[in-house]
């Protein structure tokens, strides 16, 4: 089932998903709708995971009751006739939690009109490459992801699904001034769960007891997501999600980058990165 890429407005896209474009361009949000919104492989699964536990009030046995990619349907996805994130939802009762990867100039106008919320989480891109390469090998919608090397320079390039990954932290960085955004970084999420669950719970206008952000905090490290088939994607089918060749949940640390990069890659990064990056004000950290 690899597909080639196609093109959706300038951004490399999986051809299928292109496909249900129109449905998800006329979606219409709900005033309640919470959305999560990430470039790939940027603790999509786990912000989700935070935020169904905090729907449910810490309630564990509720957040078991279906896969992730059921309790948080992904809006443009689309892989065959019964497998759409825009009929899942239609499906889903209020209030829903929607999952994204679009950058922000392809975001359904509904969420704006309607003031949804969102919650934005950014990783740091040395290790968002290395996890989408793992991801690739295993995820077989994707194209086939060559080598390591080859991978990274298509990375770095944006030749990759969802384009270039400075596009779209920065593009929902500068929108983040104008909007009910909240902007996460998965290494600030990684040093002080805590924290930043907490800011969360003040951006929902929501407290919870002491004991039930700890019931939270533990449900969703990553030692009890990897061995929790309802968050760890084992329940999807082998011949869409191959956990023999990558885990979905590989390591969920920082700085794993280290492990993959060579010296001449690492430096010919860190140019990139600086000329990508020039002028503004977003930082992110290579490493916690």
């Amino acid at each position: 089932i690899r597909q080639e890429l196609g093109n959706l407005h300038g951004i490399p896209l999986f051809k299928s998903f292109i496909e249900g474009w129109p449905e998800v361009k006329a979606f219409q949000a709900r005033p309640d709708d919470l959305l999560i919104s990430t470039y790939p492989k940027s603790g999509t699964t786990w912000l989700s995971e935070i935020m169904d536990m905090i729907y449910h009030d810490g309630n564990v046995e509720k957040c078991r009751r279906d896969a992730i990619y059921n309790r948080v349907p992904f809006l443009e996805m689309k892989v065959s006739k019964d497998l759409s994130g825009i009929e899942q939802l239609e499906k889903t009762p209020s209030p829903r939690l929607v999952k994204t990867h679009l950058p922000v100039q392809l975001l359904p106008t509904s969420f704006w009109e309607k003031d949804c919320k969102i919650i934005y989480m950014a990783r740091n891109p040395k290790d968002v490459a290395i996890s989408y390469y793992f991801f690739h090998q295993m995820a077989k919608i994707h194209p086939d992801p060559g080598t390591k090397a080859e991978f990274l320079e298509n990375f770095m390039a944006g030749k990759v699904a969802y384009g270039s990954w400075y596009d779209h932290v920065r593009g929902w960085w500068e929108e983040k001034q104008k909007r009910k955004i909240l902007y996460l970084f998965y290494e600030d999420m990684k040093k002080d769960p805590r924290r930043e669950v907490q800011k969360i719970l003040q951006f929902l206008g929501k407290e919870l007891a002491e004991g039930t952000v700890e019931r939270i905090l533990h449900h969703t490290s990553f030692q009890e997501m990897k061995k929790n088939p309802a968050a760890n994607y084992e329940t999807m089918l082998p011949t869409l999600m191959d956990h023999s060749l990558s885990p979905f949940l590989r390591k969920g640390i920082s700085g794993d980058w280290k492990n993959h990069f060579t010296v001449a890659q690492n430096e010919r990064f860190n140019q990139h990165y600086q000329e990508h990056m020039a002028g503004s004000d977003l930082h992110f950290q290579m490493e916690v």
